[in-house]
């Protein structure tokens, strides 16, 4: 599914050094196919990416198809 793997290639991206610069939750609202609460944790140690609530609280939360998603990641 697009947005399933989309997370896992961003989930396979994520180093320490994304993490220590970046310092942000973001919270994906999507609508559509694979709707859904999704997330990427760059401020968690290792840094985590994938479906349900992100493990600490949003400093970002979007609103979005998932088509749209997909589409501002490719």
């Amino acid at each position: 599914s697009p947005v399933a793997e989309t997370f896992r290639v961003i989930q396979g991206a994520m180093s320490e050094e994304y993490v220590r610069t970046t310092q942000g939750v973001f919270q994906f609202e999507l609508s559509g196919e694979e709707g859904g609460t999704w997330y990427i944790d760059l401020k968690t140690k290792g840094g985590s990416a994938g479906f349900g609530k992100p493990p600490v609280t949003a400093d970002v939360v979007m609103n979005m198809s998932s088509a749209d998603f997909v589409k501002m990641f490719t």
